[in-house]
């Protein structure tokens, strides 16, 4: 984002975000405090009800052990149905009758139990309750659906009034930023017209010791390297396609006349054949240090979508499964529907490089186990082998391009060199990590980490 390589927007943005989380600490807590006010007093207001259903129980004329409720009309008054949000009450009674209830009590309202917290919240109903004796339960609530449109009224004035005050807030911090960096226009005009894409132009001051001057030469030192990197890296592409793609491809091109042609004998063949392999190992090699060099700049980046890592898998392995047949290798698979975001073209060269790199790296008669699983909102895919294993010295170098160890990794035909670091690379600009493991004589586990879908 270009607008953040500016100092007033940098300021700007500062400033609003502090803006921001001051006005939001300050609705939240207002509103907090609103909310705890007004729960506050319903609460109070239920509990001035509880005694009032305590004193209204009497004993059965006859039998002194049996009670019943019965409410005067002036205390019936607080339960009356009149009203936005009308109170109501639930009498259960160990000796009477069993439950008693008001005219607004919802006919499904739960008997609450000993150790439950005396007040709690339904839905949109609060109620409060006391046991005033064993196996006595006296019950008052009242709708509060009222209150909780309430509130979200006051939610939305206090995000009104919190707009507002930003919208000030932002106003005068842009005219105030404006101000304090009016004297630096013209080194802010030699900077976009850097930014646009000459590099090779400098911001030019006269007074290297103040803050101007100091901030000059952090831009111009870090334009420079700028420069440098992005033509080391243009010098690459344009060598390796020209010096490298060009040639190959006219090998390759004779090669294939020179296998067509019928009056060849069969040391001339032999001949073009070993030619005819290494112009393609050439130009694999071309192809994996191009994608290399696209997947570090950036160059590679693709839009992303949700991709199935068990299809991409499962695609992978029937690719690779006569390489395996060939190489008397077994393929296992244990595979779990998982799905990451990603670019399915690049991840299934993830899968492909690390399978491949488990076949030709094995013992005949060995496997190579893939897993796809699921863990903590991470998709996971593991690939291990039955090989030789990496000597621990070599083990942080598995990921270097062009990296053999002769004890564990030998040579094999056809072999670039830069399967894992392409890996790597494809891995790390999706946000996921790569590690391995290893056991000499045992085998290599390939362990592969990918966002998945939030």
């Amino acid at each position: 984002m270009k607008f953040l390589q500016s100092i007033r927007w940098r300021l700007q943005l500062w400033h609003g975000v502090l803006l921001v989380v001051v006005l939001s600490g300050f609705g939240i807590t207002a509103y907090r405090l609103e909310i705890a006010r007004q729960i506050r007093r319903i609460d109070e207001e239920l509990q001035q009800r509880l005694p009032v259903l305590v004193k209204s129980q009497h004993p059965v004329r006859g039998d002194r052990e049996r009670r019943e409720l019965t409410v005067s009309p002036a205390d019936a008054v607080l339960f009356d149905r009149q009203g936005e949000n009308p109170f109501y009450y639930v009498v259960w009674l160990r000796h009477g009758q069993p439950v008693n209830r008001s005219a607004t009590a919802p006919p499904d309202v739960p008997e609450p139990r000993p150790g439950d917290p005396p007040t709690r919240l339904r839905g949109a109903l609060r109620e409060t309750f006391l046991f005033p004796g064993p196996g006595d339960c006296v019950l008052v609530g009242r709708s509060i659906a009222g209150d909780l449109a309430g509130f979200r009224q006051f939610a939305w004035w206090l995000t009104g009034v919190g707009a507002a005050v930003l919208m000030l807030g932002l106003a005068g911090g842009a005219w105030l930023v404006t101000r304090a960096l009016r004297p630096i226009h013209d080194i802010s005009s030699a900077a976009e017209k850097i930014a646009t894409g000459d590099l090779t132009r400098r911001i030019s001051t006269t007074d290297s010791e103040s803050e101007l001057g100091q901030l000059v030469g952090v831009l111009n030192s870090t334009f420079a390297r700028l420069d440098a990197a992005f033509t080391q890296q243009a010098r690459f592409t344009a060598d390796a396609a020209h010096e490298l793609r060009t040639p190959v491809t006219v090998m390759l091109t004779h090669t294939q006349n020179g296998l067509a042609s019928e009056c060849l004998n069969e040391e001339h063949r032999e001949a073009f054949e070993a030619c005819q392999r290494a112009a393609q190992r050439m130009r694999r090699l071309t192809e994996s240090l191009l994608t290399l060099a696209r997947l570090e700049s950036g160059d590679a980046t693709a839009a992303r979508t949700s991709c199935d890592l068990e299809s991409l898998v499962h695609e992978a392995i029937e690719l690779l499964l006569p390489l395996a047949k060939e190489r008397n290798v077994e393929i296992e698979t244990e595979l779990t529907p998982v799905c990451c975001v990603g670019h399915a073209e690049q991840l299934g060269q993830v899968v492909t490089n690390l399978v491949s790199n488990g076949i030709f790296y094995n013992r005949p008669g060995g496997s190579v186990r893939v897993q796809v699983t699921a863990e903590s909102g991470a998709a996971v895919l593991t690939v291990s082998d039955t090989g030789r294993g990496i000597p621990p010295d070599d083990l942080p170098h598995v990921f270097e391009r062009f990296y053999r160890s002769d004890k564990a990794r030998f040579s094999v035909t056809g072999r670039t060199g830069l399967g894992l670091a392409i890996t790597r690379a494809i891995v790390e600009a999706h946000g996921g990590t790569i590690t391995v493991a290893t056991v000499l004589d045992k085998g290599s586990t390939f362990t592969v980490r990918l966002p998945g879908l939030r």
